[in-house]
Parts: structure tokens; C-alpha cells; sequence
């Protein structure tokens, strides 16, 4: 355990007093913490080349009183004076960054909007960070590996499109430019991600032959998580949306479900259509003999009192694809540009953007390669899952 310890940044760093060891050979060692491979490190210095044990001894006691004064004062062995910085906490690197902004806006270099976007991209990040659990301690750790997940999270977990997406690219850029600046890193990692064409698909559309297989294997293997599924391409709901959903957002009787404005993504209440299918799945797997506040998504995809972990349905789409042997183009979110073809082409694209939430047909289309009435044919449409 140590015995002593210094700051850097908001980090603690430990670190074990020097001792004298004797016997066949002599030296002074000490352990200090190692913030790249996040472990307590050995630190030894060997007293053979000096002959006599006085001359040992005299060398040794010099080493610990020069290295304890110097551990005292903050120096860490394994940290050169140049990356002393790479070691800032990353929340203190996110503080700093948004006080920077707030004080570019302040003196006019920067205008209110674009000051209020870069702010509130921060907070998407942030949100980003704990929702899936990131483990970013260190500015150092602002690396290639962490920019193209959260750019892949926006894209699979937000569906933002591919414009946004290049936009955040765009700002982390700058981000990490920066940084650089202020010698919190070395090198801006941002540069080696590529920017997406802005018509550029990461998912293709499912097959009718697909939707069928699907609904197969998972009412064998996993019937909560073919409501996931059911539920995305009926409803259009975003994943992230439904799984905020709770048993008291359904009406059986009017065949709905509704997502509050809270959770909404333009956070604006709206009602979409439940189809019959999936109110059928829903009675048989008992969904409605749990409490209303229960969600729908809880632990294991069941009706529970605490909402399920932000990629647990990209989680069970990975298993099962694995498993049917599906290319990578089939993703969770394949279900909702299929409902939306199978939809649009059923009922008319106008039925197809009132149930997908969107502001305009050219967003919906875009899907084809808001009132609060629901049309009837939703809740009749038959689909292909």
C-alpha cells in the first residue's frame, strides 16, 4: 500500500517510499504508479559497482534522501517532464476546454451559436462517456480508438446522419488541435479518421427472406429481444428512444404507443402507431402484468424497474447475426429503413414519415434507396416480420 502520494491534475498517483535491500546484491528500489500501463511500477538502482559495504551504505542513504525529496515534490520516474500534461484528468481537459469557449464568445472571436454548439457537443460527449461506460481518465487517452467510437456510437446509437456525424469530426478536430496546443497530447488523432460521404449507408435494408429468418430464430432463442426487433421496424421508434419507453407509454385500447417529449429526440411528444403483431408478442411474453413505470427494456430485455444498458439491442443484433451468418450491412437500425420501405410502399410515404417522427418526406426518403392522429392503416399494416 503506499504511503504517499501527489497530484496530477485531478489524478491521484501513488507511490512506495525507497529501501536499502542487501544481500548477494545490493540496491535501493521503490514502486511508482505508471499511468500508461495503469499499474505500480519497480524503480531500481544497483549498488554492486561501489566495492566496500561503507561505500554501499553512503550511496544508499544518499539515493533515498535525494529520490524521497524528489517524490515529495511530485517527480514521477516513469513520467518525462515533457507528457507531464498527457496526465491531466480529461474532466479537468473538458472544463478548460468549455471555459475556453465561453471566453471566446465572450470577447467576440467566437459567435453565440457556433459557441452554444461546440458547448453542447461537449455535453453529447459527456453524455457519450458515461451512458457506455468509457474508461477516459487521462488526456492522454483522447486517442484514435476513443474518436472513432464515439463517432460510431452517434452514428449506430444516435442515427445521426452522415452529415451530422462529419460535423461532430469536424469539431473533434478542433478539439484535439487544441489540445495539441496546449500540450495535453502530442499529436491531433483526429486526423487520421476519414470523414463519410455525405450519401454514404453503413446498413442496407433487410430482405423479406431475412425479416422472415429472423423472426424464426429469435421466437426459438430470444422472444424479448424480438420485441426489440418487432417494435423497431412497426413502430420506427429510435433505439435510444425505446428504450426509455415504459409500459404506461402503450394503450391497448387505442393501439398506440407514445414517446415523451423528454426522451424524444427533437424532444417533441409524439404518438405512433403499435401494430397488432407486436401487441400479440407483448401478451404472450406478459409484458403488461408488470407495473406501468416499469420499462418495456429493462435487465435482459424484460419489463423492470431500471432501463436496459445503451447498446444492449446493437449487443443481441451482434449475437444473432453472428449466428445466421449475416453481413456486417445488416444492422439493428436495417429494421427501420426496412419498415419504412415496407410502409411507404404499402400505406404511401406521407404514413411512412408520420410513423418515423419526421419533419419532412426528403427525411424519410432518404430512407428509400406529425400529428398526433394516427391513421388506421398503421395499426393494420401487415409487414414481412
Amino acid at each position: 500500500m503506499p504511503i504517499g502520494d501527489f497530484l496530477t491534475g485531478a489524478a491521484l498517483v501513488g507511490y512506495t517510499l525507497p529501501q536499502l535491500h542487501t544481500g548477494k546484491s545490493w540496491y535501493v528500489d521503490f514502486f511508482a504508479w505508471d499511468p500508461v500501463s495503469e499499474r505500480m511500477k519497480r524503480k531500481k538502482y544497483m549498488l554492486d559497482r561501489c566495492k566496500t559495504v561503507s561505500e554501499r551504505r553512503t550511496m544508499a542513504s544518499l539515493l533515498i534522501t535525494s529520490i524521497t525529496h524528489r517524490l515529495l515534490k511530485g517527480w514521477n520516474p516513469f513520467v518525462s517532464s515533457d507528457s507531464t500534461r498527457h496526465l491531466t484528468a480529461f474532466d479537468d481537459v473538458l472544463k478548460k476546454y468549455r471555459d475556453y469557449i465561453s471566453s471566446m464568445e465572450a470577447k467576440g472571436t467566437l459567435k453565440q451559436k457556433t459557441a452554444y454548439d461546440y458547448l453542447s457537443r461537449v455535453g453529447t460527449l459527456e453524455t457519450y462517456i458515461s451512458e457506455c461506460h468509457v474508461r477516459i481518465s487521462f488526456a492522454y487517452q483522447f486517442d484514435r480508438g476513443f474518436v472513432v467510437d464515439f463517432l460510431d456510437y452517434l452514428i449506430m446509437d444516435k442515427d445521426v446522419s452522415a452529415t451530422t456525424r462529419n460535423n461532430y469530426r469536424t469539431w473533434l478536430s478542433t478539439v484535439g488541435t487544441w489540445m495539441v496546443e496546449r500540450k495535453f497530447i502530442s499529436r491531433n488523432p483526429v486526423e487520421d479518421v476519414h470523414m463519410l460521404r455525405e450519401s454514404e449507408k453503413k446498413r442496407d435494408a433487410m430482405s423479406k427472406s431475412a425479416l422472415t429468418r429472423m423472426r424464426e430464430y429469435l421466437y426459438k432463442n430470444n422472444k424479448h429481444f424480438l420485441l426489440a426487433c418487432m417494435m423497431e421496424y412497426y413502430t420506427l421508434i429510435r433505439p435510444d428512444e425505446m428504450r426509455h419507453l415504459r409500459i404506461g407509454n402503450v394503450s391497448l385500447e387505442r393501439k398506440e404507443v407514445t414517446v415523451p417529449a423528454e426522451v424524444a429526440k427533437n424532444r417533441k411528444e409524439r404518438t405512433v402507431g403499435l401494430n397488432r403483431k407486436v401487441i400479440h408478442l407483448m401478451v404472450e411474453l406478459n409484458i403488461f402484468d408488470a407495473p406501468s413505470q416499469y420499462y418495456i427494456f429493462g435487465e435482459n430485455l424484460k419489463p423492470g424497474p431500471e432501463m436496459t444498458y445503451l447498446n444492449s439491442f446493437r449487443y443481441e443484433w451482434g449475437k444473432m447475426r453472428k449466428a445466421l451468418r449475416w453481413p456486417d450491412s445488416y444492422q439493428f437500425y436495417s429494421l427501420k429503413d426496412s419498415g419504412i420501405r415496407d410502409l411507404a410502399n404499402a400505406q404511401g410515404v406521407v404514413v411512412a414519415r408520420d410513423q418515423a417522427g419526421h419533419s419532412d418526406v426528403a427525411v424519410t426518403n432518404r430512407y428509400l434507396k406529425k400529428g398526433s392522429v394516427v391513421p388506421d392503416s398503421v395499426k393494420t399494416f401487415e409487414g414481412d416480420l
